[in-house]
């Protein structure tokens, strides 16, 4: 069995593997829906350091992506986040105190999970390739492909395409490196490529010192902000978070950590993220969870121990107190296109864990789950899907 903890090169570069997921929604919601930077990432650290120490090996921080999208997408208030935050964290602590999550569990067959995975998977592959053209959503809100660099294209070769194409010729030749983990090099290029083309123009502006976050940031929310929070927030997004941050990530981490995730179960895993969202509701911070796409990108990158928590982490933690508002400047470093390459193989590693199943009727509900997950969303997904793998049960049905 391998160490509870390590600190090396490997464990660094998975560490930073999920970047591409984390830092354009954290972002988006600082600039966009006015949250807290000081609030958001000194949330994501501690989640990051605790339930790491208590499950004992790698676990992946996201951002609720429904939350996330919805809420930049229509500039919501801050209380309507952090109304969804409490709510969010009441319904995972009842679903788990209360059984619920095992009996979906049970109900869930394996061709399900392996749709859950391969659609988010796909999704998260399609967001790489949309940092790299310029074309995502907080790209477009900003107005430009990368919107910090001064990069000159190649002729009619966007620098984001061209950066994002020299980002994945490095992954592939490092995804087996110990020497130089591949995750390392990439972001280490990224940062490189940051501060050549000017990105690094905002950082002359921080006054590093310590920054103590504020508890209740912008007040208690009124009873409007949590029933439009109820509606247009947590019940899309309970669904996904259900299918995808417990039952898919819990497969996940089993099948990866086969002797050392004897406590991750459903159960825990959402009390884990009721609580952080608590936090998060108290540090004026953004609805977190954990995630199977989170995990794969870990993993991918070299991420085997509760080390790489700690170290991105205390990472967080430190930036948000030592710079507070001002952690936005140093994070503007990392160009879009290779937070994108991070996101592409980070996708491809959670899309092939579809690779197990052998039966015909297995492999029809995972693609139909895609399906519908591309053309509305993994939430009617998962439902679906669950329906559809018990009438399949039935010997008279075939495909």
């Amino acid at each position: 069995m391998t160490a509870r903890y390590a600190f090396n090169r490997m464990e660094l570069s998975g560490s930073l593997g999920d970047l591409g997921t984390l830092l354009p929604i954290a972002v988006a919601m600082i600039l966009v829906n006015n949250l807290s930077a000081t609030g958001i990432f000194l949330g994501i650290g501690l989640f990051y350091i605790v339930s790491g120490v208590y499950f004992g090996l790698t676990v992946p921080v996201q951002p609720m992506k429904v939350v996330g999208a919805y809420a930049i997408a229509t500039a919501m208030a801050p209380q309507e986040i952090l109304a969804s935050s409490l709510l969010m964290s009441l319904f995972l602590l009842a679903v788990s105190l209360s059984g619920g999550i095992d009996v979906i569990r049970k109900l869930t067959p394996r061709a399900v999970i392996r749709g859950i995975q391969l659609s988010t998977g796909v999704l998260l592959m399609a967001g790489g390739v949309r940092f790299m053209l310029g074309t995502s959503k907080y790209q477009e809100l900003r107005g430009a492909a990368e919107p910090f660099l001064n990069a000159p294209d190649l002729g009619p070769i966007p620098f984001g395409v061209l950066l994002g194409v020299l980002g994945g010729i490095v992954t592939l030749a490092l995804l087996e490196n110990r020497r130089l983990p591949a995750g390392l090099a990439v972001v280490v290029l990224g940062l490189l490529c940051g501060l050549l083309f000017g990105a690094g123009g905002g950082l002359a502006a921080i006054s590093p010192g310590f920054h103590m976050p504020k508890i209740m940031p912008f007040g208690l929310p009124a009873g409007t902000d949590f029933t439009f929070a109820l509606f247009a927030l947590v019940l899309p997004q309970l669904p996904m978070t259900l299918g995808n941050a417990s039952i898919a990530y819990t497969d996940l981490s089993r099948e990866y950590f086969p002797e050392k995730s004897g406590r991750v179960t459903n159960k825990r895993v959402c009390v884990s993220m009721a609580l952080a969202n608590i936090g998060a509701f108290l540090l004026g911070g953004f609805p977190m969870c954990h995630g199977a796409g989170g995990l794969a990108a870990h993993y991918r990158f070299g991420a085997r121990t509760a080390g790489s928590n700690l170290m991105i982490g205390g990472a967080f933690v430190l930036l948000a107190l030592l710079l507070g508002e001002d952690i936005v400047a140093v994070l503007n470093l990392l160009p879009m296109a290779v937070l994108g390459v991070l996101l592409l193989f980070a996708g491809s590693q959670l899309a092939l864990t579809i690779l197990d199943l052998r039966q015909r009727k297995d492999l029809f509900v995972a693609l139909l789950i895609l399906g519908i997950t591309l053309a509305a969303n993994l939430a009617w997904g998962f439902v679906v899907g669950i329906a559809l793998a018990w009438a399949l049960k039935w010997k008279k049905l075939s495909v």
